[in-house]
């Protein structure tokens, strides 16, 4: 079949897309204020564009090198040119955050720092603002994630805007993080970094930590509609089984096997069965973190899944109980490795496990 060529990709698409293209072709690669100072074009109008461009694989991004809480886009196979753009990756370092810490103390919805769990009262890093995603994004019993209007006013009321640079961290292995950073890029929030390591490699350079919560002013945060892509659905699971989609169970191996219906230590409610979705490939989630609780290099977690028969070009689905461990492989496999087709089952083994009209695997079976 032949490639199709970008004049022919563009057809399809809406004219803010098109202008926007035209604008990178003969400008290089500019940041979102940029675009919006050369076009002319409302933010909103320029982002839905940029999606569009992004969604037909003719844009590429990643954070400018002169200042890491925008973004820089370039049209896909062009060269960055003199220093515009990086290579750098969605990720940021402790030391990034520590030398902004006086601007994320700052009530600025322009930058905004959150941790992502249930352990903020405990200390936090100063200046992050708390947004427990498990707790008050998702509910856990019935398998689903805030509608757009609670998302709003949820983000709304911590200081955050649609166009706020959003920087997320949490305990553990950066699960909650991660499970936020995908519900964001769901509700196509265009600005937002993971810190490598989280709040314990924070801790392990000696990041100063708090109890005080930052005051910060009440923000009109007006959201697009989803991102369906990178979300799966139970009947898009079911679908899967009788087509060319690899869907990975990133829990441990006695949840894989049956031998639990709830991750071990977790307050988590249980399923009502044990075992896995059939045909699944298993990749515990930790394999992609290393022991200090970062992502490991582009190249071994690329050897990880063509190991596991992962294919960059088969459409993939990762599930796990409820969601949050599986966004870290989703997080690696779409953001980190670049893996085109990927999404998060966010009714995971939850939902699964507790149908009656499912197919389902134990290790007796096999």
């Amino acid at each position: 079949m032949a490639e199709t060529q970008p004049d022919e990709a563009l057809d399809d698409l809406p004219p803010s897309s098109k202008f926007i293209y035209k604008t990178l072709a003969d400008n290089g690669p500019m940041t979102l204020k940029g675009l919006t100072e050369e076009t002319m074009l409302s933010s909103r109008t320029a982002r839905y564009g940029l999606d569009q461009l992004e969604e037909a694989e003719l844009l590429d991004s990643s954070p400018a090198l002169h200042d890491g809480r925008q973004t820089c886009y370039k049209l896909t196979g062009t060269s960055a040119g003199a220093g515009d753009e990086s290579d750098s990756t969605v990720l940021v370092s402790p030391e990034w955050v520590e030398e902004r810490l006086q601007e994320f103390k700052r009530d600025d919805p322009s930058l905004r720092l959150v941790e992502a769990d249930g352990e903020y009262d405990d200390g936090h890093v100063p200046g992050a603002v708390q947004i427990d995603v498990l707790a008050d994004l998702v509910d856990v019993d019935g398998c689903g994630i805030a509608d757009r209007r609670c998302f709003e006013e949820y983000l709304g009321n911590r200081g955050i805007t649609d166009e706020s640079t959003i920087v997320v961290y949490s305990t553990h292995q950066n699960q909650y993080a991660a499970y936020l950073f995908w519900l964001l890029k769901y509700y196509r929030h265009t600005e937002v970094r993971l810190l490598d390591g989280g709040k314990h490699r924070w801790e392990e350079i000696g990041g100063p930590m708090t109890t005080d919560e930052p005051d910060v002013s009440q923000q009109t945060y007006e959201a697009p509609t989803p991102n369906e892509q990178i979300r799966a659905y139970r009947t898009d699971v079911e679908a899967a089984l009788a087509q060319n989609v690899t869907i990975v169970d990133v829990r441990s191996e006695l949840e894989y096997e049956g031998d639990r219906t709830k991750p071990p230590d977790k307050v988590l409610p249980e399923a009502r069965v044990g075992g896995h979705i059939p045909g699944t490939v298993h990749i515990t989630w930790s394999e992609v973190i290393d022991e200090n609780s970062r992502f490991k290099d582009r190249s071994e977690l690329e050897r990880l899944f063509h190991h596991h028969g992962v294919d960059p070009d088969t459409e993939t689905i990762v599930y796990c109980h409820v969601g949050e461990r599986s966004s870290i492989v989703w997080f690696v496999l779409s953001e980190l490795i670049g893996y085109d087709t990927v999404s998060n089952y966010d009714g995971s083994w939850i939902e699964w496990g507790n149908l009656i009209d499912v197919p389902v695997e134990t290790e007796t079976d096999e």
